[in-house]
């Protein structure tokens, strides 16, 4: 799901990549069993206390395809951490993980005495990135664009049989290869947002390894929500309620809905919610006013809202190395098994025709203030309907989370909206909810509420 907003992203990475890219590339290799090893350790310039180094990993577990990937990992030096291992797992899918090792560092560190903090670039991110051009320049960091369907058959036809191979069954494997390259017969995982999925679907796979789980800015277990209606439909709750802190004299809901039928551009104003609720949860922000421009538009002036999506619909120049759109498309399109035409081996001859099914089907309300029509238009549907047939996600060997488990979300948050998290919350037998009052999308990180439940859950 949704990533950091791209400008932090940047801005961010900026500061860390010229000490934590300077290690050696990917390379290939015949496909063959291993001792999991972590290769090339060194310091990690710009981190104290730190040490990177390489996980090296079989592209195709299966062997019939043999390159290998070496995937980057940062480690806190304190090896005799009293609790072990602490993996924090980063979104998307697409965005490394070892450029936000420090954050995370600052964001847990009432933690950290007691945890080794570990962080890892997953397959297809950072040094080894799905390199997709087109799709990158057409949708950058975005999950709710829409590609152009040639930018996604080209990035597929690129990719060719090595689509098959970044199913986040795969990551979990990497995952499970880093917990003994580490030497922990058991660890914990604190997954954010798409790393929620990748968290449980390890749970999933190996109960008897994982200690506890933190999911913060949670997707459901079972991924199952591709047409985005939660999100759709919480739009104009969160609306209401930063207008009601803010005494507006107009119903932001209506207005939004008044915006959308003047602007016929409803894909650009969910992607633009999504980013405030990222960035701005409260909409307090007066450089964009967001609540004001909705408000003229609703009274039937749309241009101070359409000058907003302007600025927000610019071209996207995130580089692969920060936000691999390619390895977004590859991931999502394989992962998601309830896509309204089933899973990613569906041909693509009968896409088209189940999305026009699954959304007529929709009631008005399920989307209100959007039109039912955007949950077909929105990037996860739409640029998976054109993605050539691929081996979807395998199914896990168990079913229910038993460990002890927190969940985190944000009551502002329209990446992944709190009805996920209380919807995973009911399928599993030992966990607790926290929803953060005034967050937005990954607590931890962006509100000190979020980060002091998480804190006070991994000493607990």
């Amino acid at each position: 799901m949704r990533r950091p907003f791209r400008v932090s992203l940047i801005a961010l990475t900026a500061a860390l990549t010229a000490g934590l890219c300077g290690l050696p590339a990917a390379d290939a290799a015949p496909a063959r069993h291993r001792t999991p090893t972590l290769a090339d350790p060194r310091p990690c310039p710009g981190l104290t206390g730190v040490t990177c180094a390489y996980l090296e990993v079989p592209l195709d577990r299966g062997g019939s395809v043999p390159d290998r990937l070496r995937l980057k990992v940062a480690m806190a030096d304190n090896v005799d951490a009293p609790r072990g291992v602490l993996v924090v797992l980063s979104g998307g899918p697409g965005q490394p993980g070892v450029p936000f090792f420090q954050p995370l560092r600052e964001s847990l560190r009432g933690a950290l005495t007691d945890y080794r903090l570990v962080m890892i670039d997953q397959r297809g991110t950072g040094e080894t990135a799905v390199s997709c051009p087109q799709v990158q320049r057409e949708v950058g960091s975005s999950d709710i664009r829409a590609a152009s369907p040639e930018a996604v058959r080209a990035c597929a036809d690129s990719l060719g049989e090595r689509r098959n191979f970044y199913t986040s069954a795969e990551t979990v494997a990497d995952l499970d290869d880093l917990r003994v390259a580490l030497g922990a017969r058991s660890w914990t995982l604190d997954g954010v947002s798409y790393g929620t999925f990748v968290a449980q679907r390890y749970a999933l796979t190996h109960p008897h390894r994982l200690r506890r789980l933190v999911l913060d800015s949670v997707v459901r277990q079972d991924n199952a929500d591709p047409l985005y209606v939660a999100a759709l439909s919480a739009s104009g709750t969160v609306l209401r309620v930063a207008c009601r802190e803010q005494a507006c004299p107009s119903d932001p809901a209506r207005d939004l809905a008044e915006a959308l039928r003047r602007t016929g551009r409803p894909v650009e104003l969910l992607d633009m919610l999504i980013i405030f609720s990222i960035i701005d949860p409260k909409l307090t922000d007066p450089t964009f006013s967001v609540l004001d421009r909705l408000r003229a538009a609703g009274a039937g002036d749309p241009g101070p809202i359409t000058e907003l999506l302007g600025w927000f619909s610019a071209p996207d120049d995130s580089p692969m190395e920060l936000f691999s759109a390619g390895l977004h498309l590859a991931t999502l399109c394989a992962d998601v098994r309830d896509m309204p035409w089933g899973d990613s081996s569906a041909p693509l001859e009968v896409r088209d025709r189940a999305v026009q099914r699954a959304v007529a089907r929709l009631p008005g309300s399920a989307t209100w203030p959007f039109p039912k029509q955007t949950a077909g238009q929105q990037g996860i549907v739409a640029n998976c309907r054109h993605w050539p047939p691929s081996r979807p996600i395998p199914p896990t060997p168990f079913h229910r989370l038993t460990m002890p488990a927190l969940l985190l979300a944000g009551d502002r948050d329209l990446s992944t909206p709190v009805r996920w998290a209380q919807e995973q919350e009911s399928r599993m037998s030992n966990a607790k909810l926290v929803v953060i009052p005034g967050a937005g999308h990954s607590v931890q990180r962006r509100s000190t509420g979020g980060a002091q439940e998480a804190v006070r859950f991994l000493l607990s």
